[in-house]
């Protein structure tokens, strides 16, 4: 009862845009026969329905072919996160079916310049409706692609301090010293400053120190030192160093410079800042304060 469908047995392709459009073509082909032949019988409007039909598997095996593609260039990229992979797919996948929908339509017989104006004005008040959300989201893409900070790194950022647990696609959390969890918009995170101080091998501890006028600067700087060189997570290349940073109203301020590994240093503040207190003691340098001295003259 059925012609026979000529479906030609076109040669390998050599990419697979080549194979998508020759399936394509070779589907609408099948279309406009399948038509021709219930339009003879009088059965149009079955006609225009198996047609939409065939359009359907048309575009179903062309988004199965476009996102079998899709999913193998992901896979070999080493620099895009999974979250990006999983986003970029599924904003391609409803890409393709909303083209789809048209086309379909289309074959309906459904004014396809309407059909899109509908959906041009739908999209446009929903992205009005949820444009915070968007902001988030497009902000998440733009920090997991560039990518200023990873899950670990001790940061500051939107004015937050503390260790990245999570860079997900609408908020980026962050665990504080004190283990308050922060959960921050990712487009706070994008607009702002950040500074990751996981980023190098190593990382600078600092001490700002005080001393009596009355201590020898050479006993300050051996006490300093030598606690320095004492604390055994502090390294030994870039070497410790010591200076006078300021003459402040009671005391000579030094400041001394040592450097760790990052993981490190909260120990190395611990442990040089403890060493430091043994020091002064030993080298008789005496730990002062802001202090006014009041001299009483009898006349």
């Amino acid at each position: 009862m059925f012609p026979k469908i000529p479906i030609a047995a076109a040669p390998e392709p050599e990419t697979v845009t080549e194979a998508v459009a020759g399936t394509a073509e070779e589907l609408m082909q099948s279309t406009n026969v399948i038509k021709d032949f219930f339009a003879g019988l009088g059965l149009a409007g079955l006609s225009t329905v198996l047609s939409a039909v065939v359009v359907f598997l048309i575009c179903l095996i062309v988004i199965k072919i476009l996102t079998h593609v899709m999913d193998k260039l992901f896979s070999r990229s080493k620099h895009l996160d999974e979250t990006v992979k999983r986003f970029l797919e599924a904003a391609i996948k409803i890409v393709l079916w909303v083209l789809a929908i048209v086309i379909i339509a289309g074959a309906l017989g459904i004014p396809t310049a309407s059909l899109v104006a509908v959906i041009s004005i739908a999209g446009l008040a929903l992205s009005l409706s949820v444009q915070t959300i968007l902001s988030n989201l497009f902000a998440g893409v733009t920090l997991l692609l560039t990518r200023p900070m990873n899950v670990g790194d001790f940061v500051d950022a939107a004015g937050v301090t503390g260790t990245v647990e999570r860079i997900s696609m609408f908020y980026t959390t962050i665990v504080t010293p004190n283990k308050q969890v922060v959960t921050i918009p990712n487009s706070d995170v994008a607009s702002s400053t950040v500074t990751n101080y996981n980023r190098e091998d190593n990382r600078r501890v600092q001490f700002v120190m005080g001393a009596d006028y009355e201590d020898k600067t050479e006993d300050v700087f051996a006490a300093l030192l030598e606690a320095a060189q004492r604390a055994e997570l502090v390294l030994s290349d870039p070497a410790p160093s010591v200076f006078i940073s300021a003459y402040k109203d009671s005391y000579i301020e030094y400041t001394l410079n040592t450097y760790c590994e990052n993981n490190d240093y909260w120990a190395v503040i611990a442990d040089v800042n403890r060493l430091i207190r043994e020091e002064y003691d030993h080298h008789g340098v005496h730990m002062t304060y802001n202090h006014l001295n009041v001299h009483m003259l009898n006349k």
